[in-house]
């Protein structure tokens, strides 16, 4: 029988069930279940955050509310459930972390009666989130390269070297849909499409899945639409826009992904917090869509449910609310599992079969991880073989940024890369003398988001080196124009609002050739930078005095290529109509710089497009493309929240022709397909790649709808003259929405398929006819159109 309380269970001498391989693993779980006591059960519920400090330094929200550390030499008899960060919380040397954390998993193991290890869990969002380990792009830059198979290959990366030092859990992806870009969080989603969002996200699942390392989606759901874009503040949305923009994403990836873990987001919608949302964690997650997994908090999220939400009166109902809800770990430290959640279950105001339910989870993860078995062997890959005796002879030996890393992060940095505006500049034939200008001219930390390691942790450690080779835009643009002059100035920092620079930068501008201006984002924390956790905006104006700078350097006549390395997008006021070139780059990582200065040579062709709208105006919320005709702009309003470049744009130095639509299906049941196909030129003088975008416009429904959505995409390369012929098969499914019952249905009606370059340059219009009655949909429904290139 189940036991409750604190009294152990007897077992049979020998081999127990739970450490008997030839079982199966609920057999096991089931057994280790009933042999342990409440605070064993308990301790399985739970992450330890070693190191962490309530001293400054925050790198998760309230940190500086922690208490004094948990005493872990006392806590481990009764065992522990995760390992938070043992390599993202101080600067660590891979191999000697990898030693570390070996030593601290056996202690664990020895000191608890079942020899149970903890799972050890760390951020993965641009990269590992060690010292040392490849710094990619942001997941904007992912959205932008519309190449989920290239963003597969990455968290395949990502996630060996995670397991190369005995990591097991990663917190990522981020599948929040933007919203609003003044929220800080812009850099780490992958953009204000649920469509892009979804696939995107999902080929990282399936890359660190498939290295074995359990990927967590967050943040469940709509942490992105919190009013007016401010961190943590509280969602107001309709059940139809969290069903058909936030939840989608979630929905894709695990059906097709399936990811192991989940992280509830720390926002309330609608007054109900997610950490105490059943419908949503249980309800919807579990019951509907079949999740198996676990689902652990957001940093201290739980404890939120008493400080900042108020729906709970002490820690042991905000522990009661969430376990109930369907949330199975706390994170990143023991707050309110422990001791509060242990007193309401003696006290029967918690269930103990809820316990139980989450541990039955906890555990079968970990069996499934072999941390359960008899023999397991917490030695991981980066150390089988060594020597362990001397960690400090190991230092240096284990490498987490090798050639292959770089070459991965450059190819995604290269393909992310959109080019907004070209008035011919671009590329820049060999110019005599270049004006690089700017507060991110060069500066390295300018190409990484807040959750790189040198800017997440190593900020707080500036003694420490980068720990990787990060070179800047001046030293890559210096590299790929050895036979011009290249000369800098700074002219203003990213957020301040001195202009004593100006001068210097004119002066510099006057005798050059051609300006490259780099403005953008200091990626922080909390407000230490300007993009980032925390770094929300009252405006899309361009942080501090670059927008002045920017003026200033149009005013003086020599043509200027605006360069951006940001994490939103900014509007960009006068650059849009005069200047020679727009160049965006959403913190493109360590091999990012390159990638820039190629674009700007030539050597890179572009093929990124905009994962978010770049707004025409600061102030001018939300601009995202998706947007009902109500949205957009009108007579009714003297505001105009239309876009200078939509989302889906972005340019090449070759053109595309887009031609010979040929329609094989125009009519079909609600439950049919439409078919189609066209074809697609480079009509200029050089290979490039085109993006194909195919919009659904539903002009008549029986609730409102965006004007149009994106449902497909492709990318298509193609060398100079070649002709592609495209076939398109786009399933009925996907003019799906919720309906005015709050159920997703398949209208009969006429729509339009839009096959174009981006969501405000379409090149074939597709018109055709759904017959037949309403069809109800559930979430078995066919999510993709498929493409055909020959």
């Amino acid at each position: 029988m189940t036991n409750n309380l604190n009294v152990a269970v007897d077992t049979d001498p020998g081999t127990p069930d739970w450490q008997n391989t030839s079982l199966d693993d609920g057999t096991r779980v089931d057994a280790l279940i009933r042999a342990m006591t409440l605070p064993e059960k308990l301790a399985q519920l739970a992450g330890v955050w070693v190191g962490a400090s309530n001293e400054g330094g925050d790198v998760a929200p309230h940190q500086h509310d922690l208490e004094e550390q948990t005493d872990l030499e006392a806590l481990l008899p009764q065992g522990l459930g995760q390992l938070t960060r043992p390599f993202g919380t101080v600067p660590v040397d891979a191999a000697l972390g990898a030693v570390s954390l070996l030593r601290t998993q056996r202690r664990i193991a020895a000191a608890n009666r079942f020899g149970i290890p903890a799972l050890a869990h760390e951020e993965c969002l641009a990269g590992f989130a060690a010292w040392g380990a490849t710094a990619y792009p942001v997941p904007l830059s992912w959205g932008a390269t519309f190449n989920p198979d290239l963003v597969r290959s990455m968290a395949a990366a990502i996630g060996r070297d995670m397991r190369s030092v005995g990591v097991h859990q990663g917190l990522a992806p981020v599948l929040d849909v933007v919203r609003d870009a003044r929220w800080g969080r812009v850099e780490e989603t992958i953009g204000e499409d649920p469509y892009l969002v979804g696939t995107v996200a999902t080929a990282y699942v399936q890359g660190l899945e498939a290295a074995g390392i359990v990927s967590t989606l967050k943040h469940f759901a709509g942490y992105s639409a919190s009013r007016a874009g401010r961190n943590l503040a509280p969602v107001s949305m309709g059940t139809r826009e969290r069903a058909d923009v936030i939840l989608p994403p979630f929905e894709m990836a695990i059906r097709e992904g399936r990811p192991r873990s989940v992280m509830h987001a720390y926002t309330d919608t609608d007054g109900i917090p997610s950490a105490a949302d059943e419908e949503l964690l249980t309800g919807l997650l579990r019951v509907t869509w079949g999740f198996t997994g676990t689902v652990v908090a957001d940093y201290f999220g739980i404890a939120f449910l008493k400080t900042l939400h108020g729906v709970a009166e002490d820690w042991s109902g905000a522990a009661a609310l969430a376990l109930a809800s369907g949330v199975d770990v706390e994170l990143p430290t023991l707050k309110t599992f422990g001791q509060p959640l242990q007193d309401a279950v003696t006290a029967g105001t918690v269930p103990s079969r809820l316990v139980d339910r989450a541990l039955r989870r906890v555990l079968l993860q970990k069996a499934r991880l072999g941390l359960l078995d008899p023999e397991w062997d917490p030695v991981p890959a980066g150390l089988v073989g060594s020597d362990l005796s001397d960690p400090e002879a190991l230092r240096g030996t284990l490498d987490l940024d090798p050639p292959e890393n770089r070459e991965l992060a450059g190819t995604i940095a290269e393909q992310a890369v959109v080019l907004l505006q070209n008035d011919g500049v671009l590329p820049l034939a060999r110019p005599r003398r270049i004006a690089l200008i700017g507060p991110n001219a060069d500066t390295a930390h300018a190409l990484l988001g807040c959750y790189a390691f040198p800017v997440h942790v190593g900020g707080q450690h500036p003694d420490v080196p980068l720990g990787i080779e990060l070179p800047t835009l001046a030293q890559e643009l210096a590299a790929e124009f050895p036979n011009s002059e290249l000369v800098t100035a700074p002219g203003a920092s990213v957020d301040g609002t001195d202009t004593s620079g100006f001068a210097e930068a004119i002066e510099v501008a006057r005798g050059a050739d051609v300006v490259v201006l780099a403005l953008g984002d200091r990626a922080g924390l909390f407000g230490r930078g300007t993009s980032g956790e925390g770094c929300d905006v009252e405006s899309l104006q361009l942080p501090g005095v670059q927008q002045q700078l920017l003026d200033a350097l149009l005013d003086n006549g020599t043509p200027v290529v605006v360069t951006l390395l940001s994490g939103r997008p900014y509007a960009l006021g006068r650059a849009v109509r005069e200047a020679a070139g727009i160049v965006q780059s959403f913190f493109p990582g360590e091999a990012g710089a390159r990638a820039v200065a190629g674009v700007l040579s030539g050597r890179v062709n572009p093929s990124g497009k905009l994962p978010v709208s770049v707004p025409s105006r600061p102030g001018v919320q939300p601009s995202t493309y998706l947007a009902a005709r109500l949205a957009q702009a009108g007579e009714v309003s003297s505001t105009d929240p239309t876009a200078a470049y939509a989302f889906g744009h972005g340019l090449a130095y070759t053109r595309f022709v887009y031609s010979a639509l040929d329609v094989e299906e125009g009519s079909t049941g609600t439950d049919g397909a439409f078919r189609f196909a066209f074809e697609l030129r480079n009509a200029g003088d050089r290979e490039g790649t085109e993006v194909v975008q195919i919009y659904l416009h539903d002009p008549v429904a029986s609730v409102v709808q965006p004007v149009q959505r994106l449902i497909g995409y492709r990318r298509v390369p193609l060398t100079q003259g070649q002709v592609a012929r495209i076939k398109v098969t786009v399933p009925a499914d996907l003019a799906s929405f919720t309906g005015r019952e709050g159920h997703r249905i398949v209208e009969p009606g006429a729509l339009e398929l839009r096959v174009a370059a981006s969501s405000t340059d379409t090149r074939l219009s597709v018109p055709l006819t759904l017959t037949g009655p309403a069809r109800p949909l559930d979430h078995t429904r066919r999510l993709h159109a498929t493409f055909t290139v020959s």
